[in-house]
């Protein structure tokens, strides 16, 4: 009994503080939120009035600017998470080779990751709108005098750029740690058996970096599916709330309308989307992967 006390007590005191400070800031606020989409609430008023499931059937029915910031955020996830995967992968891929400058391009690379959102939506939106100008005007080449933040095709495509380029280097770190783990005795093999680097890099390399590839697909998913700061510094929903993402589309429903009822509705949707989502994408990847 008093050993079975004193290992109770040091679960206790290790994880009890973890535990409680997890429900106070994770827990309680998101079971209050499930609590306020049920009801119409301002913010502002002391007591919200429950109305139960008229939010969602106001979401699904009376709300077309809901549907297109959801279709405007898959469209994005799957550009942004493919391309940030692509550019990723083939970073690490090229960085793992004997090259004498490969830490200093590592080092480049992944310095997008550490600026603020918000700051390089700021710094990006300089670019777009004086910077492509005027290198435009000197060289006269189109590509540079497209209105990349006035209209809905560039735009879309400027915010998948900005979004790329900030990501991208994080990837690399990982995948560059997982092609670091791949035996070299495998691939010597390969080699001596006479396969191409196609080959090896198809159906060695990749089998074998599958836990990274779970792992930078799960994050590249939810970056994508959360992304507000870049939206909001960029392009703030426009033009006419074309490229108005879902998590910037709850944030002015909640905060700039006054409909907290509405706005946590909208979140719960967006929170079962993702989990859906990204526990689909973390099946379908862990059942592929192998070991050496």
């Amino acid at each position: 009994m008093n050993r079975k006390s004193s290992q109770m007590m040091q679960q206790f005191i290790f994880v009890g503080p973890a535990l409680f400070f997890f429900m106070l800031i994770i827990a309680a606020p998101f079971l209050l939120g499930m609590y306020y989409s049920f009801t119409e609430w301002s913010g502002a008023s002391k007591d919200p009035v429950w109305v139960g499931f008229a939010n969602f059937t106001k979401i699904f029915t009376d709300d077309p600017a809901f549907l297109k910031s959801f279709t405007f955020t898959a469209l994005f996830t799957v550009a942004g998470v493919l391309l940030t995967n692509l550019i990723g992968f083939f970073l690490a891929y090229f960085l793992t080779k004997p090259l004498k400058t490969k830490n200093l391009l590592r080092t480049v690379f992944f310095m997008p990751n550490v600026i603020g959102g918000l700051l390089l939506g700021f710094i990006w939106q300089f670019i777009f709108v004086r910077g492509f100008a005027s290198v435009g005007e000197v060289t006269g080449l189109a590509f540079f005098n497209l209105p990349w933040l006035g209209d809905e095709t560039t735009a879309f495509w400027a915010i998948v750029i900005v979004f790329v380029w900030q990501t991208a280097g994080y990837l690399m770190v990982i995948y560059i740690s997982s092609l670091n783990n791949v035996p070299t005795e495998v691939l010597e093999a390969a080699q001596i058996d006479g396969a191409t680097r196609g080959q090896i890099l198809r159906s060695i390399i990749v089998p074998l970096i599958m836990p990274g590839v779970t792992v930078c697909l799960f994050l590249a998913i939810s970056w994508s599916f959360k992304m507000f700061d870049l939206n909001l510094s960029l392009t703030k929903g426009g033009p006419f709330r074309s490229t108005e993402s879902l998590a910037l589309n709850i944030y002015n429903e909640a905060f700039v309308n006054g409909r907290y009822g509405l706005g946590t509705a909208k979140a719960l949707i967006f929170f079962i989307v993702v989990a859906i989502i990204t526990s689909i994408q973390v099946r379908l990847t862990k059942s592929r992967e192998v070991e050496a």
